[in-house]
């Protein structure tokens, strides 16, 4: 099973305040149990450009909203497997 171990926070439901990247690292090791390697290290790469960025919600010391960050971190995705298409490195 894959899923981000946290609360439902019913208490910040609709709020825009919640961080989605547990979301997307369990994801990220679902798509690595599936034996699909790169696919998995681009989305973790995704992640950490976004949040050295300073795209962050207030959990992590930043001011985004929670689709600010979803944005953020799908369209840092589509940079890297445009990369990797490629057949450039990640960065």
């Amino acid at each position: 099973m894959f899923e981000p171990v946290h609360g439902s926070a019913p208490d910040i439901a609709g709020q825009g305040i919640a961080n989605p990247v547990a979301s997307f690292w369990s994801a990220a090791e679902m798509i690595r149990w599936l034996s699909m390697e790169e696919a998995a290290a681009g989305m973790m790469k995704a992640i950490e450009n976004v949040i050295e960025a300073g795209i962050r919600t207030k959990d992590l010391g930043g001011q985004a909203r929670t689709t600010e960050v979803v944005d953020a971190v799908c369209k840092e995705m589509e940079r890297i497997f445009k990369k990797q298409n490629e057949g450039l490195v990640l960065g």
